[in-house]
């Protein structure tokens, strides 16, 4: 493994390492501003205590000598079932930023969705991924002015991006008390790339209230309903994605106003704090799609168990948000591969212990919860 440190001999081992050794390379702004929940951020710690009370019950004398972590999401085909989830402003964390990401994703055939907050502009991240074919959504905010929304989709579009991605649990902007103590805002010379051409854009770089908070209130449209989604398939044939989806009810509608795939989620527990974790809501959303959209799992991952117990209660693949951000803070484009790289070993070993060769053999009879679930084996 290459040393990303730069500075030692320290060589983080896994994920949770690679948090620590960020701290040293990140501000106290920037790193609250990745690392932070809403309110209490008892949904931030519950995304990670879901994965905690699902245990494992793997088979037994299977042939394991030869494994395929390979999938496909929306048909396009992914080494393993991995994307890297949208997540602003990753300038902050590299130079590089989104650049740096998308090269590495595409490098280990994982999936990347690109933020509207990006520090990098649309057509910047579809080229680095581009050379290898790299799967890549556009993650999408409906603005008020929807003029603007229409041209960041269009952008998209010609950039070569393979679904429009709508974040549908942010109306407004959740309360994160670190960026409010720390009264966040972009160090100068860095913008969202693609939002140039809205007046006031400098709301990032003042003192006093979250600059990202600002931007909320002034141009986020807190008005949209089910029925905007038609509005957005209509100009754009991109397959529809929509990340933020925590009831079945709420997943029964989005399959029936078109959407081909559902991002369970919470926001990484960064929108409505005391909401219930990811994985503790995927069992029900599987069951009212079934099979009618794919339905990937967003929250709380952090090591290859984590992966195949997501996969095992019914997801086709997983998004993880902040591991990449310590990388990228780390090691610019070699830190995020690590991440991705440690995970892989992390499943295909998980896998070999667990009793499956392939994917296609990871079912719910391997997981079995504590503290029983609707839908999940016991």
């Amino acid at each position: 493994m290459t040393d990303v440190s730069n500075n030692n001999h320290f060589q983080p081992i896994n994920l949770f390492e690679y948090e620590q050794l960020a701290k040293r390379y990140l501000s106290q702004m920037a790193f609250d501003y990745y690392s932070s929940g809403a309110w209490d951020e008892i949904t931030l710690r519950d995304n990670r205590a879901a994965f905690e009370r699902i245990k494992l019950r793997p088979r037994m004398l299977v042939d394991v000598s030869d494994r395929n972590l390979s999938t496909s999401i929306l048909g396009q085909p992914l080494q393993l079932p991995l994307l890297i989830a949208p997540m602003a402003f990753q300038c902050l964390a590299h130079p590089d930023g989104e650049v740096a990401t998308a090269l590495a994703a595409a490098s280990a055939g994982v999936g990347m969705v690109l933020s509207t907050l990006a520090t990098k502009s649309i057509e910047e991240v579809a080229a680095a991924g581009h050379k290898k074919n790299a799967l890549q959504w556009f993650q999408l905010y409906i603005h008020k002015d929807r003029g603007l929304t229409r041209a960041l989709v269009e952008r998209a579009y010609a950039a070569g991006y393979k679904a429009l991605c709508l974040t549908v649990d942010a109306p407004i902007l959740g309360q994160r008390e670190r960026d409010r103590r720390n009264e966040f805002a972009l160090p100068p010379g860095l913008h969202p790339a693609n939002l140039a051409t809205i007046s006031g854009l400098d709301i990032y770089h003042q003192q006093g209230e979250s600059g990202l908070f600002t931007y909320f209130a002034q141009q986020l449209n807190p008005g949209v309903t089910w029925r905007d989604l038609e509005w957005l398939q209509s100009i754009c044939p991109l397959p529809l994605v929509l990340k933020g989806i925590l009831r079945e009810d709420d997943a029964v509608r989005a399959v029936e106003y078109g959407a081909k795939a559902i991002v369970v989620s919470n926001h990484g527990g960064r929108q409505l704090d005391g909401a219930i974790a990811s994985l503790d809501a995927l069992a029900e959303i599987v069951a009212a799609v079934d099979g009618r959209a794919e339905v990937l799992l967003d929250g709380g991952i952090r090591r290859g168990t984590d992966i195949l117990k997501a996969l095992a209660i019914g997801a086709k693949a997983v998004l993880i948000g902040r591991p990449v951000l310590w990388g990228l803070a780390v090691g610019g484009q070699a830190g995020v591969s690590q991440i991705v790289t440690l995970l892989q070993d992390e499943l295909d070993v998980t896998m070999a212990l667990s009793g499956c060769s392939r994917l296609q053999d990871i079912d719910r009879s391997l997981v079995k919860s504590v503290n029983p679930q609707k839908g999940i084996d016991n």
